[in-house]
């Protein structure tokens, strides 16, 4: 069993990171101490590690709550039930993507009409002119 400074330390998370994971349900800590402090265990450990590669893999704090419950009482749940977390934020990733390529042609398309000379001062920049438009031009 680990106080909360020692579990921080092993666990590679801050104390207020433990705090906000315990707050939000996340984790529970193993116990507490005569004197109130939370304890920690190796489940525990188990947990913050289930937590931070979900965290990697851009889940949500929700989509790694509902995990961790499906997680606890896996034989009561199904794999695909684990799938419809996972390809729903892989639909959200592909719909960003999508988004930060029209950015990106958009941006390209402006910045390649620009001809960036350093002599012209800004009042005849395509880039700004093309900001500036409106949508009814």
């Amino acid at each position: 069993m680990f106080q909360i400074g020692e579990f921080a330390k092993r666990s590679g998370v801050s104390t207020d990171t433990l705090r906000f994971y315990e707050k939000n349900g996340l984790i529970v800590p193993a116990g507490r101490s005569e004197s109130g402090y939370r304890l920690y265990n190796e489940t525990n450990l188990q947990q913050i590690h289930f937590i931070l590669k979900s965290k990697e893999v851009g889940l949500s704090l929700e989509d790694i709550k509902e995990l961790m419950e499906i997680r606890l009482e896996a034989t009561e749940h199904s794999c695909a039930e684990v799938k419809a977390i996972t390809s729903a934020k892989l639909r959200l990733v592909d719909e960003k993507l999508a988004e930060l390529k029209r950015i990106r042609s958009a941006l390209e398309k402006m910045n390649n009409a620009c001809c960036g000379d350093v002599d012209d001062d800004a009042s005849h920049c395509s880039i700004l002119a093309a900001l500036n438009e409106t949508e009814n031009n």
